[in-house]
């Protein structure tokens, strides 16, 4: 017969690289989880993943297995809300992953004070480089930037315009750009995420300029710097090495500290909303909904 505990392992093999991870995440040591694995695959009667020394992947019926097990507990999970009817005792546990700037600045604050109003519920908040489409796993998501995922619910949380900064001192060495081409002849840096093609810059105009609002200029920078951490990109800038393409929310402070300075503000560049994402399969939980009323009024 297959246990509650068969599930939570084929779930805990799917979310990992590794056996010695799933195991972790589990808190089993490695060779039990892979006795557990093996009596689970001796009882279907198939082999549900594929080890090596280094790595772990799954079966198609080993995928498949995951996918079943996941839906099956999170219903589970479900199931005491579906009895409960004050929405205001949560209990159970909720996971959001956010970025790693964003979240650690601004999550997760945020997340604390939501702690305190339900102290019943077990939070975990997962800060990753790219938290989506990484993290399928979670009830929740917090992404910065465009979503091309149309099978997840997304709802915007607040716009976010990106500023073009550099710092004082660089402006003073190097001049100020007064049109998007002069970029061309700048140390540009560049920040790696979400998948995005990090040199194309697209501006539009200001709206007095004489050209059409749907026009744009776009330019391809070629990076002097380049990381996958905005803070860091953003500290670069402060430091004088070049201009950055930033958040609102990354470079406010700064601008208003006189650390950097806006540069081509007429210009208007593509915005990156800060945007909540929830998956389909999971439905809306009381949990889910409760974080989702509490982030729109809070952010």
């Amino acid at each position: 017969m297959i246990q509650i505990e068969d599930l939570r392992l084929v779930e805990a093999l799917a979310q990992s690289p590794s056996l010695s991870a799933a195991a972790r995440a589990l808190n089993v040591t490695p060779p039990a989880l892979s006795a557990r694995l093996r009596k689970l695959e001796s009882t279907l009667g198939l082999a549900l993943a594929t080890r090596t020394a280094r790595r772990l992947s799954l079966t198609p019926e080993g995928e498949r297995f995951a996918r079943e097990a996941a839906a099956l507990l999170a219903q589970l999970n479900a199931l005491p809300e579906s009895f409960r009817r004050d929405d205001s005792q949560l209990t159970g546990t909720l996971r959001i992953a956010a970025p790693f700037g964003y979240g650690r600045l601004h999550i997760a604050p945020l997340l604390a004070r939501f702690a305190q109003a339900h102290p019943g519920l077990h939070l975990q908040l997962d800060l990753r480089e790219t938290p989506w489409p990484d993290r399928h796993d979670s009830d929740a998501v917090i992404h910065i930037g465009t979503v091309r995922d149309s099978s997840w619910i997304a709802r915007t949380l607040a716009p976010n315009a990106r500023w073009l900064c550099a710092s004082p001192a660089y402006l003073r060495w190097h001049g100020t750009p007064a049109e998007p081409r002069d970029l061309l002849a700048h140390a540009c840096i560049c920040i790696r995420e979400n998948d995005e093609d990090v040199t194309l810059w697209r501006f539009r105009p200001p709206e007095n300029a004489g050209r059409r609002a749907s026009a744009r200029e776009t330019v391809r920078v070629v990076p002097a710097y380049t990381t996958n951490d905005g803070s860091i990109a953003r500290q670069w800038a402060e430091q004088g090495l070049g201009l950055v393409l930033r958040s609102e929310w990354d470079t406010a402070e700064a601008v208003a500290s006189g650390r950097l300075v806006r540069v081509l503000a007429d210009w208007e560049c593509d915005s990156a909303p800060v945007t909540l994402l929830v998956p389909t399969r999971r439905g809306r939980t009381a949990r889910v909904q409760a974080l989702m009323q509490f982030l729109e009024a809070s952010i």
